[in-house]
């Protein structure tokens, strides 16, 4: 069954239920209320009757007095004790209640009874005759006035009842296709997008801001995701099937080299085994870098701690300098320590990245600061070699990007490492900013927040 006639469904029989509750409660109550009015009034009728007629018995014929007091639709009647002898006086229309059998009882009694199938109200009240002997007198009253009363009421709720769904049919219907567009709308481009490969937004119409307008929005935002996400795994499959085909083909040629001339002459076969070993080594930092590209956020294991800048920032630069034997100039702006709270490894990590990069495009010294900024602590690398144009400037960080490509593979770059450190700075918590001048010199600065 669709969403829709569920909810259409649904809603018209809780409605229609909830509709037949409180009319069976209106009617019972009101069944009550007149019940209770009939016995009240009729009691209260008995008292003087009894009263009336207890004064004058004796002094008028029983049936003279009796019909003065007979009810319009039922019977007044006295009997005595032992059921022989009474006096029974009956209206036109109930002329059939004197073969009713009489009850004589001790007490006072007012209740309703069936007498052919039709309600009565029957009181009946013990009185003393002329002899000196208890009797009683009783009053039985028809309540087909009540009872009509009821009939008509029974009829006016069963039509409101019907008249009320109909409203509630046309509402739920609106309800319910208020509810299902959107989600129809939704199936429907999913659909079309399955059809077709090529992504689709909902249009979002209305200025409300409910929940199904939310639910629109926020199926935009999760395919614009999609879409983008698999515009760059595209171009990541793209840029790395091309990355990987340079160095397989080398390695190929300089095998094949290697088969047909490599016994017979040395230097061929040295220069072989040097650009295979040389292209491996560059296949497999490519492949690592590649895989720690695709991982999340989350999957990074980032262990903060305390660490004091100043410290972690010397041992780097003193391992850098030891590895590449170049001038590195460390320079701090704040002479109390600037204590941060990060992942030791995974910041260094990241300076070595852009040391690294300093290293490739630039043979002068380089300067490393570390200060404040902006109420942020703030790590430069500052080199002065070649710079980067304002048109590169902001790619540099898009996988596989070489701002000059033959110089780049000639160093044995792959145009991954600012990709990883974007990826490792995000991590972090760490904004990179970059500035760049051609001929001048690149300055990375890392903002940390300040603790």
């Amino acid at each position: 069954m669709k969403l829709r006639n569920k909810i259409n469904l649904y809603t018209a029989f809780l409605f229609a239920l909830l509709l037949l509750l409180i009319n069976i409660t209106v009617y019972y109550s009101f069944n009550k209320l007149i019940l209770d009015s009939e016995l009240s009034i009729a009691n209260k009728e008995m008292q003087k009757i009894s009263e009336n007629v207890g004064k004058s018995i004796g002094l008028i014929p029983e049936d003279t007095l009796l019909r003065s007091y007979v009810p319009i639709n039922g019977m007044i009647q006295i009997v005595t004790k032992n059921n022989k002898n009474f006096s029974a006086v009956t209206s036109l229309e109930e002329q059939d209640l004197s073969k009713r059998k009489p009850v004589f009882y001790r007490n006072e009694v007012n209740k309703t009874i069936k007498y052919q199938s039709q309600p009565y109200i029957f009181n009946s009240m013990p009185i003393i005759l002329q002899d000196g002997s208890v009797a009683n007198l009783q009053i039985t009253k028809s309540m087909e006035s009540a009872t009509d009363n009821l009939s008509i009421l029974r009829l006016v709720l069963f039509m409101v009842t019907l008249i009320a769904l109909i409203p509630v049919l046309i509402s739920s219907r609106f309800l319910s296709n208020l509810i299902t567009n959107p989600v129809t709308s939704m199936i429907k481009t999913m659909t079309e997008i399955r059809q077709s490969g090529r992504f689709k937004t909902l249009k979002l119409e209305g200025k409300s801001k409910d929940e199904l307008f939310q639910m629109g929005l926020t199926f935009n935002h999760m395919i614009e995701l999609l879409e983008i996400n698999f515009e760059k795994q595209q171009q990541f499959v793209s840029n790395a099937s091309h990355e990987l085909k340079t160095p397989l083909t080398i390695i190929e040629s300089y095998a094949s080299l290697l088969k047909r001339r490599g016994l017979n002459e040395p230097q061929l076969f040295t220069e072989s085994i040097e650009a295979i070993h040389s292209e491996s080594i560059r296949m497999k930092d490519m492949t690592e870098q590649l895989l720690m590209l695709a991982r999340n956020q989350e999957q990074w294991n980032i262990e903060l701690n305390q660490v004091n800048l100043q410290e972690l920032l010397y041992q780097t630069v003193n391992t850098f300098k030891n590895a590449y034997h170049r001038e590195i100039q460390m320079i701090s702006k704040n002479e109390t320590p600037l204590i941060i709270t990060t992942d030791e490894k995974k910041l260094k990590q990241l300076l070595f990245i852009f040391l690294d990069n300093a290293r490739k495009y630039s043979d002068a010294a380089i300067s490393v600061e570390a200060g404040f900024e902006n109420d942020a602590v703030t790590i430069k690398i500052i080199d002065r070699g070649v710079g980067i144009s304002d048109n590169d400037l902001p790619k540099v960080f898009d996988r596989f990007y070489r701002v000059d490509k033959a110089r780049t593979r000639k160093q044995g770059g792959s145009g991954l490492g600012l990709s990883i450190a974007k990826e490792i700075a995000d991590a972090l918590g760490v904004r990179i900013h970059l500035e760049s001048k051609i001929g001048v010199g690149t300055t990375a600065t890392l903002f940390y927040k300040k603790i």
